[in-house]
């Protein structure tokens, strides 16, 4: 697939994947979404160990683009609705460990990318903000990711009243791992990507996929699940080189 709007590309052992119309402000219409999701589909059968979602300019992203949101019937809305949430969705079910790297504002939909990132970087100039409290179309999807990212409260607070966060809220929310200098923030994501992927990468992309299927579940139905996951991957080849590296006392040695 010839990509318009993003930039898909490899450094080293990880993707980036860069917004790159910083002309519309990194909108997310439903072509810009069906390629975020074709790239992911694509680097989730690939080899890489991570991903780098970044953008282009000021603006990590503005959102949807009201410009194709014009004019569209119910079920036109709905068809790229659902195309967002697949993407959403898409960043949390690969087994690479996926980080925004954020420079600038992040807003409603744009907003939504970076609480549905496993991992979170931004600069300390940047701002977060899901603005439809304060007109007359609610940010109802974004609220899904946001409040599972930084709680209820702060959630509706965000949402409510529309206004924007700082990145220090941010981070003591919880929407982001680390506030950094502006001009650091490439690094930092990439130093934490880096430490998030080390070790073994079958075991990793299990224990994300495991973790987003046990996190919302009851505290009993969450360890049932958990329980099996971990006992059934004790019998991978990686776990038992790990097991055996440890009791050798050397490195494990992951093919």
């Amino acid at each position: 697939m010839a990509y318009r709007s993003i930039e898909l590309g490899r450094e080293d052992a990880f993707t980036t994947l860069t917004l790159a119309a910083p002309e519309r402000r990194n909108a997310l219409s439903e072509e810009v979404l069906g390629e975020i999701g074709d790239a992911l589909a694509q680097t989730g059968a690939s080899n890489a160990r991570g991903v780098v979602i970044r953008a282009e300019g000021p603006v990590f992203s503005a959102g949807h683009d009201f410009q194709d949101m014009d004019g569209r019937d119910l079920d036109a809305m709905r068809r790229l609705l659902r195309t967002c949430t697949v993407v959403m969705q898409r960043v949390q079910e690969i087994p690479q460990v996926v980080i925004a790297q954020v420079e600038g504002l992040a807003t409603a939909a744009g907003c939504q990318l970076v609480a549905s990132c496993d991992l979170a970087v931004c600069g300390a100039s940047s701002r977060f903000q899901v603005p439809g409290g304060r007109g007359g179309w609610f940010c109802t999807t974004p609220g899904v990711a946001l409040a599972r990212a930084v709680g209820r409260k702060h959630a509706l607070e965000m949402l409510l009243t529309g206004d924007p966060i700082d990145a220090e809220t941010a981070l003591s929310w919880g929407l982001v791992n680390r506030v950094v200098p502006d001009d650091e923030v490439a690094a930092h994501t990439l130093d934490l990507l880096g430490r998030a992927t080390r070790g073994s990468a079958s075991a990793k992309g299990l224990g994300k996929q495991a973790f987003y299927a046990q996190v919302d579940r009851d505290t009993a139905g969450a360890y049932a699940y958990a329980t099996e996951v971990m006992a059934s991957a004790s019998q991978t080849p990686h776990a038992q080189e790990g097991l055996r590296a440890f009791l050798e006392k050397r490195k494990p040695r992951f093919d």
